[in-house]
This record gives structure tokens, sequence and C-alpha cells, in this order.
């Protein structure tokens, strides 16, 4: 069985905390620990061990950038903010990404599964039987054993389905990869 990721959010705004708190629940695998307080949240980081921090930026009096500069070398962290201008400072500090709120969770998996490369782990087997997919104006749900195969096109991902019908969508394959568990589908180009 594969280790728990433990994993720390630190954001000034509760539906902020629970949207991460809920896409982790939906990864699965997953010990998330929550602080509005970013002094707590370092607090508790130093004394415990975790693996990947979820970081605001603005908070208040502090700054998510100073916060990140004072993280254990051995961690990981996305910063998740509504704010554009910090992403090069953010690069700067070695974040694994910058996800701009309001973020879906499509791109937080897509997040999550770089840091775990960056960690050099495996991604936790994951109780999700279905990916959600933007196709035009709409969400559609593709069951994962209704996944024959994904072809890359330029932009777009194109998914061919069991049931016979394709799904366009404007995510390109690195991304939708990440979503679909490696113990199940394999990238052969």
């Amino acid at each position: 069985m594969a280790d728990i990721i433990r994993c720390v959010a630190i954001d000034d705004e509760p539906l902020a905390l629970d949207v991460i708190r809920q896409f982790c629940h939906r990864l699965g695998g997953i010990e998330l620990t929550t602080f509005s307080d970013p002094e707590e949240g370092m607090e508790y980081i130093n004394g415990n061990k975790t693996d990947i921090v979820f970081l605001d930026i603005e908070m208040g009096e502090v700054n998510g950038l100073s916060v990140a500069a004072k993280l254990p070398e051995d961690t990981c962290f996305i910063f998740t903010t509504a704010y554009l201008h910090y992403a090069i400072d953010g690069y700067d500090l070695d974040a694994v990404d910058y996800l701009h709120k309001p973020f879906s969770y499509a791109r937080f998996q897509a997040a999550f599964g770089k840091a775990l490369r960056r960690l050099g782990r495996k991604p936790v087997k994951s109780s999700v039987q279905c990916i959600v997919v933007k196709q035009d104006y709409s969400n559609i749900n593709i069951p994962l054993d209704d996944i024959l195969y994904v072809e890359a096109m330029e932009g777009y991902s194109k998914i061919f389905r069991a049931s016979g019908s394709c799904v366009i969508t404007r995510m390109i394959l690195k991304n939708l990869s990440a979503m679909l568990s490696p113990d199940d589908f394999i990238r052969i180009h």
C-alpha cells in the first residue's frame, strides 16, 4: 500500500481551505491539516513531517512568499492565490506549481501530480471512478472504465470511449494524463 501523503494548506480564506479539503478527499490517500494562521501553519510544519504545502500568498499582514522561503528544503509547495502578478516570484522560490483561484479539480490534480513526481513518490491509488473534462461550455463526466485511449491533438485531447463516442477537450494530454492512474493507463508516445 502506498504511503500516506502528508499535506498542509495555509490560507486565510475558509472557503479556499474547504475547496482544498474536498479535492484532497477526492484524490484519497492524503492526510491534510489546514491553517488559517500562517504562523501556526509554519509551527506545525517545523514540528511534523510534511510532504506538500498548499500556500496562499496574500494573507493579511503575512505574505505567503516569505512563508515559502522559510519552509524546510525538502518540502514541496504549491501556491494557491487569486493574484497572478506573484507567479514569477513564486517560481523563483522553486514552487512546484501556481494555482490561480478559482481552480478546477483537474488543475489541482495536475499540480498535485507534479509535486509527487518532484518528491519521487508514486501517486496514491485514487478512489475516483471518473474524470471530469470540459467540452465546449459544459463539463462531461467520463467513467475511467469507459476510456479506451486518448489521442493528443494540437492544444486539444481526443478521448475515445468504449461506448463508441469521442470527447474533444481543450485539456492538453500532459494535464489529462495526470488525472489518469498510471496503473491503468500508459503513455505510448
